[in-house]
């Protein structure tokens, strides 16, 4: 197994993905491929330990930046770190991406050079939530902004297939975002919705509203991309907010300080609940080709979970599932 890794993606670049890197194969075994400038990325390896035959270096004179446009970025920056990267992919000599640079031109990296699996109309993001069960797969997270009926029914069909696999869950419960749970709840678009996945080949249980999903009431939930981004950035704004506000509570006296200092282990698994570096990246369900998206501020336990990630998807072969998963569903016949 290879894993591809875009060595100056992030905001901390070669410094944080090198070791994140290194971390993996001395835990993990595997085999790693670093892209990016060559001498920043020795500068980084040349100080570490790990086995020097585990970590491959290939040198682009390119780098996508956050301030680029995606589009134009994949298609003019041919040498840069993410796209030598998908192309490993795509030529079979990589076994999946990471890359915590530019969204936007990862995902239409994504699209124009790994192309879609045939028959989803369109591929999504697929990050990892906390909630009070453990964790629980959101799906769309961004990518797409306005949806179709179909684009519904496949985003459940994928986020079932990574939850079953990921999260070993035998029956994935497929949930949509809603205002209410009754059938006849939510605007025209969600309402189709629920038509088309009430009769999906997949655990699907309904609606959920906002407040049940921290519950994990469902494993699966299933949104536009625009909602799904809405609920990601309010949940990880409540949680440094709460983080914030218990701190300031907790430090207010020396009676309190004293009370906080016994119960600090258990603050420290709360916090840990809370911690996206636990849980590596979100996948870009969709593509022909293992893609995992880590976030822009990751740190090298976040690249090293990532790594992980993309190294148990390769294992339990998910493209190749969630194709023929759709192939089982038949023709595009729903708009």
């Amino acid at each position: 197994m290879k894993i591809v890794l875009d060595a100056m993606g992030g905001d901390h670049g070669p410094k944080v993905t090198v070791q994140g890197a290194v971390d993996a194969v001395n835990e993990y075994g595997i085999n790693i491929i670093l892209t990016g400038d060559k001498n920043a990325i020795e500068k980084e390896l040349n100080i570490k330990n790990y086995p020097k035959d585990k970590i491959e270096i290939i040198h682009c004179s390119e780098e996508i930046s956050n301030e680029d446009k995606p589009v134009a970025a994949i298609k003019k920056k041919k040498d840069s770190s993410m796209v030598v990267a998908l192309n490993l992919v795509k030529e079979g000599k990589a076994d999946a991406i990471i890359s915590a640079g530019n969204t936007g031109a990862l995902l239409a990296g994504g699209l124009l050079i790994l192309g879609r699996i045939k028959g989803i109309d369109r591929p999504a993001l697929a990050p990892t939530i906390p909630t009070e069960k453990g964790i629980s797969i959101l799906i769309d997270g961004g990518a797409n902004s306005d949806c179709k009926p179909r684009n519904y029914l496949e985003f459940g069909l994928m986020g079932s297939v990574y939850a079953m696999k990921m999260l070993e869950i035998l029956k994935p419960k497929v949930c949509l975002v809603n205002i209410g749970i009754e059938e006849g709840k939510g605007n025209d678009s969600t309402k189709a919705a629920y038509e088309v996945c009430k009769n999906a080949p997949y655990h699907f249980c309904g609606n959920v509203e906002a407040r049940d999903i921290p519950s994990g009431y469902a494993d699966v939930i299933v949104c536009d991309g625009f909602t799904g981004n809405v609920i990601l950035k309010l949940m990880e704004g409540v949680a440094s907010t709460f983080m914030k506000l218990l701190k300031e509570e907790l430090t207010k006296n020396t009676i309190r300080k004293f009370g906080a200092m016994l119960l600090k282990s258990g603050f420290k698994g709360f916090k840990k609940r809370f911690d996206y570096t636990e849980y590596g990246g979100a996948p870009f369900l969709g593509v022909k080709g293992l893609l995992i998206k880590a976030h822009g501020s990751s740190n090298e336990k976040a690249v090293k979970n990532a790594i992980r990630q993309a190294k148990i998807l390769v294992e339990k072969e998910v493209v190749m599932e969630i194709t023929t998963e759709i192939n089982k569903l038949g023709a595009d016949t729903i708009e």
